[in-house]
């Protein structure tokens, strides 16, 4: 580089999360002199402020890929939000928890010294996770509408709440069922506690090569979360009169004219997301959901 600094890592913070400003300076004041940090910037002005001599820049679509890895402070929803940037500029997310749940989430807010010792030391496992992509059609333009990539899930919702809508589902060019529904997920596994693990769906481990259908509320007899091989595709056409709202990872939305088609993948790229050491999944969702590993009877 040739701004004075060997090292860069990017911040990421929840600007009006409480307690995420705080973290993020506290973590910028721990880091040697030698590292630049890029921040969003909107907080980059709350950061100086706090901390006038940090050595920030700006985070940009051109600074992003030269940093190790994007350090999140905020709830999941956050870290989505970091994740979509980092995906782009492929570099690994690290995601500090001071949300709820936090399924993406490496770290506490307690655990902030061995932080940044593993920042420093470049110290991490890096987890892939598949991400999908989403192409819309027009009823009868070859041309797409709307492109973009999720982490988490492609979710197809009634626009109007009394009604539901009409979606044929196809994988791999072939149909599966019309269903009459409230909408319809297409979840990662990465995705899968969230969304669709409150509308019924499969809880897939993250480094699992697959992807899955999860249909919300349908009018049928046959409605069941369906796991895809990752090499499919699926295709959802929106018959009837109902219009629709496509939404991915809660954040990015259109609206859907009856007769478009969406096609969904396997993006062609995987996201990174950095942990400090070798954590197995099985643990964290028995910590997350707080599970009764001993069941209900063994309580007395």
């Amino acid at each position: 580089m040739n701004n004075g600094f060997s090292r860069r890592i990017a911040v990421w913070i929840h600007t009006v999360r409480p307690g995420a400003l705080d973290a993020a300076c506290q973590f910028i004041e721990m880091l040697p002199g030698e590292v630049e940090c890029l921040v969003r910037p909107e907080a980059r002005e709350l950061i100086q402020a706090a901390i006038p001599q940090a050595p920030l820049a700006d985070i940009t679509p051109q600074s992003l890929p030269s940093a190790e890895v994007v350090v999140v402070f905020g709830g999941d929803g956050t870290i989505l939000r970091a994740a979509e940037r980092a995906l782009e500029a492929d570099i690994p997310v690290l995601g500090v928890n001071l949300g709820h749940v936090g399924f993406l989430a490496e770290l506490e807010m307690s655990q902030m010294d061995e932080l940044v010792d593993h920042v420093v030391r470049g110290d991490f496992v890096h987890e892939s996770r598949l991400t999908i992509e989403v192409t819309v059609y027009r009823d009868g333009d070859p041309t797409p509408l709307w492109r973009t990539v999720a982490v988490n899930e492609v979710s197809l919702e009634k626009a109007a709440r009394m009604k539901m809508i009409d979606v044929m589902v196809s994988i791999d060019n072939l149909p599966v069922s019309r269903w009459a529904c409230d909408g319809l997920l297409v979840s990662t596994p990465t995705g899968s506690t969230a969304y669709a693990f409150s509308a019924g769906g499969s809880v897939m481990w993250p480094q699992l090569e697959a992807y899955q259908v999860v249909p919300l509320a349908a009018h049928a007899l046959f409605a069941r979360p369906m796991v895809l091989a990752p090499s499919s595709a699926v295709r959802l056409e929106l018959l009837g009169e109902v219009p629709a709202v496509l939404t991915c990872d809660g954040s990015r939305s259109i609206e859907v004219e009856v007769g478009s088609r969406l096609e969904i993948a396997r993006y062609h790229h995987d996201l990174t997301v950095a942990r400090l050491s070798e954590q197995p999944f099985t643990s964290r969702l028995v910590k997350k959901f707080a599970l009764p590993i001993e069941g209900w009877r063994g309580r007395g």
